[in-house]
């Protein structure tokens, strides 16, 4: 087995967690300056006001790039930085930021993906109603065309959203992210409604406008379930579950992915939810359904099913003692091949992994280097089994590797370490990690040093 010669393998980063916030250059506060600020809802009261700052860094941060072999960098866009009320005034020292961040980029000959939203909503714009108000996807539509007629005549890759089950789920209706709102079923669907409008009027304004001809996806979470065996039984109980409804929540495959790559809500779901189904309205699900051409998924763990004596999916707990995290999520690397395939499966769109890695605790050493065995050995794993989903039969285009450097683990702070990079956050100071050496052999060997010689 191997990767496919034109694979791309890159890493991602996201704006609010490394950037610096964008109130601190000219720009706007987004609804998580504002969550921030509430009373123990981040570790030790911590924000992204500083974070790594990479605004100020980011010369040092792509150059790091080009030491450690990468061939693409996936990285987000701050709304309220160019918009800082989310609509109108344009901040053009933010816009000129990206500018200069893509020209640097290429100068180091590393593709630039750019995701448009990754959850730094504007605090302006969540005061009038936020995701909740229709006009939300016209909003994001217009900050759309000012970013793509700036950028595109360079950045071809380009993702609409990051996970919507987290800013919205999580955001609107558990409260544990920003904006931090408990809001009943039928608000949460609404919410959930006009971001998909927004994705799609997004991808309407890149296809109508990019100066380039763009490559276009979407980077959901990729919620799917592992099968407890290769039997026919289990693998299609995996499937079903997959994309089945999941309770009185949005934490669901197909009710986010049916609307851009069917066109229509998955039928059990609309039935679960019931009254508190969309509002939809005439031509919308054209609007939402526009033409991608790739499937991205942010994947790290998934849970495991059997079939039932019935044949329906069956959960099987963790394992006493199984591998974890730090974050206690378990180590489940068959996640990247069961989930790459059912999505493929369903939807027939390339896959690329826009999100994966693993939340360590890591410091530098006595020795000045930072030693992370355990990402190594995490990433082998999870990249094995990707390259599985290809002999499986699965288009797949890319990986992204989560994160480039340590940084703002939203509600958790600055508690966790992603990054293939460390950073000292007292003096800014980057320290390439083990794991970053072990990347760029896999990058140079196009994931031949993943089987080394027995």
């Amino acid at each position: 087995m191997s990767f496919p010669q034109d694979f791309t393998w890159g890493a991602a980063t996201a704006s609010y967690q490394i950037e610096g916030a964008a109130y601190r250059a000219g720009g706007g506060e987004s609804v998580w300056d504002m969550f921030c600020r509430r009373p123990e809802a981040v570790f030790e009261h911590e924000s992204g006001e500083f974070s790594c700052d990479h605004y100020n860094r980011y010369q040092e941060d792509v150059a790091l790039m080009r030491e450690l072999g990468l061939q693409a960098y996936r990285f987000s866009i701050s709304w309220p930085r160019v918009l800082p009320e989310g609509v109108g005034r344009v901040n053009e020292a933010g816009l000129d930021f990206y500018d200069r961040l893509v020209d640097a980029l290429l100068a180091a000959n590393v593709t630039p993906w750019a995701t448009l939203f990754h959850w730094d909503f504007p605090y302006d714009l969540y005061c009038r109603g936020g995701w909740l108000n229709r006009d939300s996807a016209d909003w994001f539509a217009d900050y759309t065309k000012i970013i793509v007629d700036r950028l595109s005549d360079r950045v071809r890759h380009w993702m609409t959203l990051n996970e919507p089950q987290c800013f919205i789920g999580l955001g609107h209706q558990t409260g544990i992210h920003a904006p931090g709102d408990k809001l009943a079923l039928r608000e949460v669907v609404r919410a959930a409604h006009h971001a998909l409008l927004a994705h799609g009027k997004g991808v309407q304004v890149l296809r109508a406008h990019a100066k380039a001809a763009p490559q276009i996806g979407w980077a959901p979470v990729g919620a799917a379930r592992i099968p407890a065996t290769e039997s026919y039984a289990d693998v299609e109980a995996a499937r079903q579950a997959t994309f089945a409804p999941s309770g009185p929540s949005l934490w669901n495959s197909a009710w986010w992915n049916d609307p851009p790559f069917l066109g229509r809500y998955p039928e059990d779901g609309l039935a679960q939810f019931g009254d508190a189904a969309p509002p939809v309205r005439p031509g919308d699900m054209e609007t939402i359904a526009q033409p991608l051409d790739f499937f991205g998924c942010n994947i790290y763990q998934d849970m495991t099913v059997r079939a039932g004596a019935d044949g329906k999916p069956e959960p099987l707990p963790s394992p006493t003692g199984v591998a974890r995290t730090s974050f206690q999520w378990p180590v489940t690397p068959d996640a990247l091949r069961w989930g790459p395939r059912f999505f493929w499966e369903r939807y027939g769109k390339p896959i690329v992994v826009t999100e994966n890695g693993l939340c360590n605790n890591d410091w530098v050493a006595l020795d000045g280097g930072v030693h992370d065995p355990q990402r190594i050995d995490y990433l082998r794993r999870y990249l094995l089994a990707f390259e599985r989903a290809q002999a499986d039969g699965v288009d797949i285009r890319g990986y992204f590797q989560w994160s480039l450097m340590d940084n703002f683990e939203w509600a958790e702070g600055y508690k966790f370490r992603f990054g293939l990079v460390h950073v000292d956050y007292q003096t800014q100071k980057r320290t390439p990690k083990d794991s970053a050496y072990w990347y760029r052999d896999v990058i140079q060997s196009n994931g031949a040093s993943l089987h080394p010689p027995q």
